[in-house]
């Protein structure tokens, strides 16, 4: 049996010619040369090894279920959010498609705080939506109610969720072993070769690799002295040598060349958001859309001022004055729960800079689809033409 280090594409190609001796899979699988079939897409039961990516406040159940009725793979997000909403949702996407589709959780641990440590955010979050001309009161700042993934865990089960992303952490064993026992698969996060090797060690099904390209929220979870910052075209590799399980590419790709790129370096597949940030099917502001039109290489960095946690966006006026301000950013979820108010205020003004803008460092496109199917299936048709 070849391993899984080296090219996965070997693996794959050795393994069906074994199956197509004994006459497994002779009409299940392509004999052209350039085939979408994998061990990714016959686990998840996909026609191509396309992951949308799960984009909390942009994705939709619509845009999920499009992806998923032309044979990728739809997300859900539901990080942080009520028992109620996520079965709403998730029933709401059930309504739109019967195919599968993956729901995505924050892993995370809610630090310990009172009140007085959050005074000095909360009184510069007023100053800034007062000279914006937006009404904060001191109750959209304070008594936070969190929810963690614990409290959605039964949902999923209740709805059969078969396909289960993270983010932010590792889910605690029991929580591992309870969704397994119901035939979940089960997607971590890694952005470095430690974190990929944790999650293996701990059953987890497969790795979503994130490179530093990525938009929106890192997915780093082993606390160290330094941010990883690790370009996935580095990152995929070390991983896909280290590990025995799939590994899936995100981060910069929006293309027929990043995807096989991604191929080449030992993906299974690929996970792409920034690209369906400008459809019809996301819930992003006109503003934002525009703004991620128009962006160049240079236009996004990492920040903690929205969430109190690393993520890529595009900078605006928001991100510069709490990051100039010099006031310690509470750790995530309070600084995202001190923000929101603001932020919701500014969405519905369609003002750009008063929100979080999370895209990845190849936001500008020179696309201009603007349906969930048209970008996938272009993104499908552009990979087959350069295969041939």
């Amino acid at each position: 049996m070849i391993g899984w280090r080296g090219n996965w594409g070997r693996w794959f190609n050795e393994l069906c010619k074994g199956c197509k001796a004994v006459g497994i899979f002779e009409n299940h699988y392509n004999t052209t040369p350039m085939t979408w079939k994998n061990i990714l897409t016959d686990t998840l039961k996909l026609n191509y090894p396309i992951i949308q990516a799960p984009m909390l406040g942009v994705s939709t159940p619509e845009m999920a279920a499009v992806v998923s009725n032309q044979g990728g793979l739809g997300s859900l997000a539901v990080g942080g959010l009520s028992p109620e909403i996520t079965q709403q949702l998730i029933r709401k996407t059930k309504s739109l498609t019967n195919n599968p589709f993956a729901v995505n959780l924050f892993v995370h641990q809610v630090p310990a705080y009172t009140e007085k440590d959050l005074e000095p955010m909360r009184q510069l979050l007023m100053q800034l939506a007062n000279k914006r001309g937006y009404q904060l009161e001191p109750a959209d700042l304070s008594n936070f109610q969190f929810q963690t993934y614990h409290d959605q865990l039964n949902i999923l089960i209740e709805e059969e969720i078969t396909i289960v992303s993270f983010t932010f952490g590792c889910m605690d064993s029991v929580s591992i072993q309870l969704l397994k026992d119901k035939g979940c698969v089960l997607i971590g996060t890694a952005t470095c070769l430690e974190e990929a090797l944790f999650l293996q060690h701990q059953n987890i099904d497969m790795i979503t690799v994130q490179g530093i390209e990525a938009g929106g929220h890192r997915g780093t979870f082993i606390e160290s002295n330094t941010l990883p910052q690790i370009g996935l075209f580095s990152l995929l590799p070390q991983i896909t040598q280290a590990v025995n399980i799939p590994c899936i590419a995100a981060g910069g790709i929006n293309s027929a060349q990043t995807i096989k790129a991604a191929f080449d370096l030992g993906a299974v597949a690929v996970q792409i958001g920034t690209a369906f940030i400008r459809t019809n099917e996301s819930q992003a502001i006109s503003s934002y859309k525009k703004k991620v039109e128009d962006a160049k290489d240079t236009d996004t960095s990492l920040t903690k001022a929205f969430s109190g946690r690393w993520a890529r966006g595009i900078r605006n006026e928001m991100m510069q004055q709490i990051e100039q301000i010099g006031i310690a950013v509470p750790p995530y979820p309070l600084q995202n729960s001190l923000t929101g108010t603001l932020r919701k205020l500014a969405q519905q003004n369609n003002d750009y800079e008063y929100t979080n803008l999370w895209a990845g460092q190849s936001a500008g496109s020179p696309t201009s689809a603007t349906q969930t199917k048209e970008v996938l299936m272009n993104l499908v048709k552009e990979y087959e033409t350069l295969y041939r």
